[in-house]
Formats: C-alpha cells, sequence, structure tokens
C-alpha cells in the first residue's frame, strides 16, 4: 500500500464535511524548499525620465510578504494547520525580516543561516496598479549549510502528516532525491512543486503539481486532450509518481492517477494576479490529506482556493471562512 492510499481514504466525504476545520487545525504540515522575501514598492507615475524613456516612479509605500516555500508555509497556517518551515536564509537583513515575517503568520521556522549568500529577495515596483518592474538578488546555499538541513529534515519528520517540498530553483534542494526517500521510509506522503526539466530528481513522490508550461517543457507539447493525459501518463508511471496534477490556468487542473483522470474546471473569476496561485494549490492539497481528506476533494477544495487567490493582489492566502462560507458549507 502506498503512502498515498494510506494518507487518504476511499470514502468520499461531503464539501466541506463536519468536522473540518477541527481536523484541519490538528494537521501538520512540514514545508521544505526555497524561501524568499517579496517586496513591493508603490507609487504615482506622472513623468518618464529626462535621462531614458522609462517612468519614473515616487514610491510612497512599501510592502514586504512572504515568498516562495515561506508562501507555500503562510497558506498551510491561514488554513488553520500546523505549519513547520525548513529552508535556508542569508546573514542579512532581508534574513531577518523573514524570520519576523514568519513569526508574526506562527509559522514554526528552522532557517540555516548561510553567510555566503544573500537571502533571496524579488522586488517589484508597482505604478498606476501595473507592476513595472521586477529585479531579483539571489544566490545558492552552500552545500555544508544543505547537509545539515537534511539532519535537520529526517527529525522533522517525525513530528508532521504530510510533507511539501516546493522547488523554485534557487539551489535549496539540492538534496530532494534523499529527502522523498527518507520520507517514504517513514511513510509520510511527500508532495513537490516542481522547477526544471529534469524530473528524475522527484522520483518516487507521492503527487507533483506542475503547472501546464512546466509539463510542456519536461514532455513536449500536445495538441489534443488525449495526448497530453497520454504524455502525463507515462511521465508519471516512468518516474513512480502516486499522482500528478496539472494546474492548468483558465482551464482548470487535472489530476492523472493510475487508470483515471479527474479534470476540474476553473472558477469563474477576474484574475487579478496569478503570482503564487501554485503555493496556495499545494498548501491546500496538503492540508486537506493531512486532516483525512480524499485526494478528489482535495484538488476541488485546492481549485476553489486558486479561483479565490488569483483575485488578490501579490502572493497572496486563503482562509477556511473563504473557502466554505456559510452560505454554501454551512455549519460544521
Amino acid at each position: 500500500m502506498t503512502e498515498l492510499m494510506k494518507a487518504m481514504p476511499r470514502k468520499k466525504m461531503p464539501l466541506p464535511p463536519n468536522g473540518l476545520p477541527l481536523r484541519m487545525g490538528r494537521a501538520r504540515v512540514l514545508v521544505v524548499g526555497d524561501v524568499m522575501l517579496d517586496r513591493y514598492w508603490f507609487g504615482e507615475v506622472n513623468r518618464i525620465s529626462p535621462e531614458a524613456p522609462v517612468p519614473v516612479v515616487k514610491v510612497d509605500r512599501v510592502e514586504e510578504r512572504l515568498g516562495g516555500a515561506a508562501n507555500v508555509a503562510r497558506n498551510v497556517a491561514a488554513l488553520g494547520a500546523k505549519a513547520s518551515l525548513l529552508s535556508v536564509v542569508g546573514h542579512d537583513e532581508a534574513g531577518g525580516r523573514l524570520r519576523q515575517l514568519l513569526k508574526n503568520e506562527h509559522i514554526a521556522a528552522r532557517l540555516h543561516t548561510d553567510a555566503t549568500v544573500a537571502t533571496t529577495v524579488k522586488l517589484r515596483v508597482i505604478g498606476r496598479q501595473q507592476q513595472l518592474l521586477r529585479a531579483d538578488f539571489e544566490m545558492p546555499p552552500s552545500h555544508e549549510v544543505l547537509a545539515s538541513k537534511l539532519r535537520d529534515f529526517e527529525r522533522l519528520l517525525k513530528s508532521c502528516d504530510v510533507v511539501i517540498l516546493s522547488d523554485y530553483g534557487k539551489g535549496g534542494l539540492a538534496h530532494i532525491a534523499r529527502m522523498i526517500a527518507l520520507a517514504r521510509r517513514h511513510g509520510k506522503p511527500v508532495l513537490v512543486d516542481p522547477k526544471g526539466e529534469d524530473y528524475s530528481r522527484y522520483r518516487g513522490a507521492t503527487l507533483v503539481t506542475p503547472n501546464r508550461a512546466e509539463l510542456r517543457a519536461v514532455t513536449g507539447g500536445w495538441n489534443n486532450e488525449a495526448a497530453l493525459t497520454a504524455k502525463a501518463q507515462s511521465l508519471r508511471q516512468r518516474l513512480g509518481f502516486s499522482a500528478m496534477l496539472v494546474t492548468r490556468s483558465e482551464e482548470g487542473m487535472t489530476l492523472y492517477r493510475r487508470g483515471s483522470r479527474l479534470h476540474v474546471m476553473a472558477q469563474a473569476r477576474e484574475v487579478y494576479d496569478v503570482s503564487g496561485a501554485g503555493d496556495t494549490v499545494i498548501a491546500v492539497v496538503g492540508v486537506m490529506l493531512a486532516a483525512g481528506h480524499g485526494l478528489e476533494d482535495a484538488v476541488r477544495i485546492a481549485n476553489r482556493a486558486a479561483g479565490i487567490v488569483v483575485g488578490k493582489f501579490g502572493t497572496a492566502v486563503v482562509h477556511p471562512d473563504e473557502l466554505f462560507p456559510p452560505a454554501q458549507g454551512g455549519k460544521s
């Protein structure tokens, strides 16, 4: 029996099932991956620079938010679950801000410090409600720090129900194959948000959640639904994934398992910002599985969450009262 089958009962429960908020509060999710600080500079644009044909932004407001794997953990915590986070930051001001933001969100963070790198920062300049520029500051952590993180990972496994590996390609998951093997040994379901074209490093994961473009980069294109299904199932089977969830933007999302395919249509909403939507999806699925929910229902709830979060600006979260408003879900 696979970890996926152990974690997800076959009996289908109503949406939302009675007592779900209580079970969500007991769910324990360990998030590991690349963290980053999302900075937003907001201002007015009233003129073009005399130095170059670019707008001049008079910055009047600054916001900082958790990004990358830290945003996944933030989404987990927003649902009322117990979120733990394991990652690496630099010995710098941005790393200190990340620690404070994580504390504010009540996330149990184990952040290793690498003095040789800078904490990853994504700086976005916003003018007239439009993103004018994004500047990235990043540097991969050292192997020595990553090795010690692996030791902490094995210790933290014992106190979690589900593991989420959030790969942003910044170097924080250099030992991801070993992490998956360790989690399987402890009987923990492993959810992976992938990056890059080499998915062999995720071999044996319980669930992998590429978006449409990421999957195309790995398998090549397709011209119809049957071809997409064939490519997705072939990749899933070849690398031993119990399931694969492909997020497809306005087309919704499709879950592939052995001998089955489930497609969930996108929620009809005005899309404001898609940044961080993938973080919300994998966080919601992880919390639902940790709370004893079935995978198909977890995917449907995650699809609902994605429809909500894209209507918000920047990296954002979804709360239980948004997923299950009283008029729809009733009292639990």
